[in-house]
């Protein structure tokens, strides 16, 4: 059984890894501002993305707009990220959170040890791989009924 499907050559690899990255951080910080915004805080957070320190409490209001801006961030990522690389968003969906610990651990000089992060994390992966995968999957469904209705 042999492998059927094109090599990507690393300089596109890299392109789109840049790309997804770029994405990832405006997104995040959109949607943090927004919701900043919507809770009426008096002070924006740069570090918002980076922010694994605070309390977390159900009436911590800067909690919940960390948890909340993580977890939309990663939805809207997915679909973004189909758009960019079409197919394995997956890969690039690991790749970016595994860059974003690294970046995060270096900002706050320290390892996050906070479970409520790794899960919020984790579960916001799992929604960026779910709606990326999705959406690439009825893009290439899309793609692939064209080409056989051309062809007649």
């Amino acid at each position: 059984m042999a492998f059927k499907g094109k090599a990507v050559d690393s300089k596109t690899v890299l392109l789109n890894l840049l790309l997804c990255l770029l994405i990832f951080y405006s997104l995040f910080y959109m949607i943090g501002s927004v919701c900043f915004g919507a809770f009426r805080l008096n002070h924006f957070d740069g570090l918002i993305p980076f922010d694994f320190k605070t309390e977390p409490a159900d009436s911590n209001s800067k909690y919940l707009v960390n948890l909340l801006s993580l977890e939309l961030t990663y939805f809207c990522s997915g679909l973004f990220f189909a758009a960019v690389v079409k197919k394995q968003v997956w890969d690039y969906a690991l790749t970016v959170t595994l860059l974003h610990i690294i970046i995060t651990s270096l900002v706050m000089l320290e390892v996050p040890m906070v479970w409520q992060w790794w899960l919020a994390l984790g579960s916001g992966l799992f929604l960026m791989i779910c709606n990326g995968q999705l959406i690439s999957y009825f893009m290439c469904q899309n793609d692939q009924s064209h080409a056989t209705f051309s062809l007649y």
